[in-house]
């Protein structure tokens, strides 16, 4: 496993600085455009606002990596809802 260098140094405990190298690894890592599948080329523009400057298409996401977890959910649970709204209204 490659160790990452954390601008800290011996300081802020180990815990800190191990959980500081786990979202610089996620974060450094390439990213895949939800709208045209470009791998590798999203960026980030603000905190939790991304880009991709292949299809310019801009979507928010978690602070460091493009979808967080609740997000999943509650992207889940607007799919499971959708169509029986639809029935309702009929």
């Amino acid at each position: 496993m490659k160790k990452l260098k954390t601008p800290f140094g011996a300081r802020y405990g180990s815990t800190l600085r191990k959980r500081y190298a786990e979202i610089m690894k996620e974060y450094k890592k390439p990213k895949e455009c939800p709208n045209c599948g470009k791998l590798g080329k999203i960026k980030r523009i603000k905190i939790g606002i991304w880009q991709c400057p292949k299809c310019g298409v801009k979507f928010t996401g978690a602070a460091y990596t493009i979808s967080s977890a609740i997000g999943k959910v509650i992207k889940y649970q607007a799919i499971i809802q959708q169509p029986q709204q639809q029935k309702v209204g009929e």
